[in-house]
């Protein structure tokens, strides 16, 4: 039978703040772009949540829910290293890892039971090994699907581990609420209450005819599959050694151009690292956005040669956002990289221009921040990123 294990690092980026000043701990911290209200919030601890403060929200936002919070910039470079050492220990476990993004996985356990013993004990294996190797702490979800499994893994956060039994699955969906139905946001919940489906027992009573009449064929097919334990296909992926990816999925459905561009670099700049990590270089800059309605689009866009740093795989990523969002609001965005090859873009163009020029440098200065980081030689973060004692923002509103 298939087990598949979905695995969740603990307010990740919050929680490598702490581990790297421990004098944080306790206190609400938020890890975002800027103090300017172009900044998101990448991540939080779970003593900022307490305050309504969650992932994507506007970092003016944040500050006026959580006034006494504690802002640091995002180090990617920082939680590359550690998502890698993090996704080292589940390669030990089974060869068949889907790095979902920085801070989640996918892994397939089908047939391990003789190596690792049950589930439960090879999760707990698994939590003891990051926490030994990385000081980190992680939450597993365990089911025969990936969507169950990642249901699972969110729900006795943090440091949390549930399974769900073989033979159990519907009946594991239908001791949850609605508001537990992860990848349908806040319009497709208000459509079920509005038409009085205000439990999970109430939308397993609804045919897959019914369903598609009121959310269409994806919406519907979506919402039959789910409350029913089935896997919708969450999760596609390339061989790990052709693409590497990242995506989001809003706790608020987002149509917010702004918000989705900060994501966007941030995706960017995440990606850059873990390929600089690798040793790798692009050509293939992917891009996968889901509107409130399930309805799921991708486009790509191929150079003839590597992407130079992380600006040009965010330039790249916003023409496709341009060519491919209609304005609707979205559920999900993601962004990948295929075509991937060993070794950088370093080597000259006889031809090539200033802002070439430019980019090649800048893709070094990324390259140098890496390296000075991945030998502990302080927290290094880009200027445009670090906060201003008074709260301001230098940038005069530049992009």
């Amino acid at each position: 039978m298939p087990v598949f294990f979905h695995v969740d690092l603990d307010a990740f980026f919050a929680a490598v703040e702490v581990l790297d000043d421990p004098s944080l701990g306790g206190k609400p911290v938020i890890v975002g772009g800027s103090h300017s209200r172009r900044g998101v919030v990448s991540t939080c601890s779970y003593e900022a949540r307490r305050f309504g403060v969650h992932s994507a929200m506007p970092i003016g936002e944040a500050r006026r829910l959580c006034p006494k919070g504690i802002f640091r910039p995002v180090r990617m470079e920082r939680y590359a290293e550690l998502s890698s050492r993090v996704m080292s220990v589940f390669s030990d476990f089974t060869p068949d890892v889907i790095r979902v993004s920085i801070d989640e996985a996918s892994l397939d356990m089908s047939g391990t039971e003789r190596l690792w013993g049950p589930h439960e004990a090879a999760a707990a294996t698994i939590k003891h090994r990051v926490a030994a190797d990385t000081g980190l702490s992680i939450s597993i979800g365990i089911a025969s699907n990936r969507y169950l499994a990642k249901i699972a893994s969110g729900l006795e956060k943090p440091d949390g581990l549930v399974l769900v039994r073989q033979g159990q699955e519907a009946d594991f969906m239908l001791g949850l609420g609605l508001d537990k139905l992860w990848g349908a946001g806040p319009r497709t919940k208000g459509r079920l209450a509005e038409l009085g489906i205000d439990s999970m027992a109430t939308l397993l009573s609804l045919s897959a005819a019914t369903l598609a009449s009121i959310f269409g064929e994806s919406g519907g097919g979506f919402l039959y599959k789910v409350c029913r334990g089935m896997d919708p296909g969450i999760y596609s992926a390339e061989p790990k050694s052709r693409s590497i990816s990242t995506e989001t999925t809003f706790e608020r459905d987002v149509r917010d151009r702004q918000t989705l561009e900060s994501v966007l670099l941030g995706m960017a700049e995440e990606l850059c690292a873990r390929m600089y990590e690798d040793g790798l270089s692009s050509r293939t800059v992917v891009l996968k956005i889901r509107y409130d309605d399930f309805e799921t689009v991708s486009a790509r866009e191929t150079k003839p040669g590597p992407f130079i740093g992380s600006a040009g795989i965010y330039e790249t990523a916003q023409s496709l956002l341009d060519r491919k969002w209609e304005g609707r609001p979205l559920r999900l965005i993601g962004l990948g990289l295929a075509n991937l090859g060993v070794g950088t873009a370093e080597q000259g163009n006889l031809f090539e221009d200033d802002r070439e020029k430019v980019a090649k440098r800048s893709a070094a200065v990324e390259r140098a921040v890496f390296a000075a980081s991945r030998r502990g030689l302080g927290k290094i973060t880009r200027a445009r990123l670090v906060p201003k004692p008074d709260g301001k923002d230098t940038r005069q509103n530049k992009p």
